[in-house]
């Protein structure tokens, strides 16, 4: 049952979408996630995002490792948990009071929340 919760989480990238303000561009994507650690305390779920393209960290003490590139103001990433691919999507991203969420499928499916540490 974990496994298919945190999978959701992350083939997402949870709650509610929020209209604060919306990341249109890559390097304003950027100067929000470098050098910070994109956590879901409740799942264990830790992520890196790296300036070259890389997606690194752990959820349920599993690694996931992905790519990802910014596409029409969308951030769109491929990832694998442990030996699971959650394959492609691409996904709305919004700043919200110290958090960052991403919703799938270009902005019309579920959310995931992180926060930025």
């Amino acid at each position: 049952m974990r496994g298919k919760i945190l999978s959701l989480v992350l083939a997402v990238f949870a709650s509610s979408a929020s209209a604060q303000d919306r990341i249109l561009d890559s390097a304003t994507f950027l100067d929000s996630v470098l050098d910070k650690t994109l956590g879901l305390a409740l799942f264990g779920v830790r992520l890196r995002i790296y300036e070259d393209g890389r997606i690194e960290g752990k959820g349920f003490g599993r690694l996931v490792t992905g790519l990802w590139r910014w596409e029409e103001g969308y951030f769109c990433r491929t990832l694998t948990w442990g030996t699971r691919d959650l394959g492609p999507n691409c996904q709305e991203v919004v700043l919200d009071f110290g958090k960052i969420e991403f919703t799938s499928d270009r902005g019309t499916g579920p959310s995931a929340r992180f926060s930025l540490k």
